[in-house]
């Protein structure tokens, strides 16, 4: 499909764990993703690492658990097409960026065209330090496409005005700036919210649309734990 901003591409196997994103890049256009995300590309296109942001910014995403570098492929000598998978096991979605700036979990970041730039946050003190995303999270601000990874399906929620939901936070991929949002207990009383398996989870309020992830990351890595032989 062609977008709005003039990029054909088109995601691959989408909806399921094994995601794949193409890309046709016309002579002069370029597009940046997590390090090591290429997988094909035309001899028409030059891949390289570009430290976006200088220094601090590469050190921001470090503290959002990104990479220092992202890599670069343009269209040099030409038109040329590149496909990129994530490196993790998951659904690719793409956003529109209409000058709405989104905030992006750990890990979420995926690819942007050359007008969106990808800086860090830094969230609440409360969200931050007990909110499982970190005190710093990656927010993508400009015009252009912006693409984000998630661990297994990406499912939206559309919000409507006034009304609140309730999302668990190592479900988040991303969500807009704008809408309002509070870490709370995920049942009335502590020892409650302990037992539940939830503990906190992230109330949003409407209007506004929410990218979650079907799969749980911190979830998953204690279920693998569980099955490692234990010394």
């Amino acid at each position: 499909m062609e977008s709005a901003f003039g990029i054909n591409y088109e995601i691959l196997y989408g909806s399921g764990a094994f995601s794949m994103l193409k890309i046709q890049l016309r002579r002069g256009m370029s597009i940046k993703a997590q390090s090591d995300a290429m997988v094909t590309m035309d001899t028409t296109l030059k891949v390289e690492g570009k430290l976006e942001g200088g220094v601090l910014g590469g050190l921001g995403r470090l503290l959002s658990r990104e990479n220092f570098f992202f890599q670069t492929i343009r269209a040099v000598d030409g038109d040329g097409e590149t496909l990129l998978a994530p490196a993790t096991l998951g659904d690719v979605a793409d956003l529109e960026m209409d000058g709405t700036p989104y905030y992006v979990q750990k890990g979420g970041f995926f690819a942007a065209t050359e007008g969106v730039t990808i800086s860090t946050k830094m969230q609440n003190l409360a969200s931050g330090l007990f909110g499982g995303e970190g005190l710093f999270v990656l927010e993508a601000s400009g015009q252009g496409l912006l693409f984000v990874e998630s661990f297994g399906a990406i499912h939206i929620v559309d919000i409507p005005p006034g009304k609140d939901i309730i999302i668990d936070n190592h479900h988040l991929v991303a969500w807009p700036r704008h809408i309002p949002y509070r870490l709370e207990k995920a049942s009335q009383g502590w020892l409650s919210s302990m037992t539940s398996g939830e503990f906190l989870v992230f109330r949003f309020q409407g209007p506004g649309r929410v990218l979650i992830q079907s799969r749980n990351n911190a979830g998953f890595g204690q279920w693998i734990k569980q099955l490692l032989p234990s010394n």
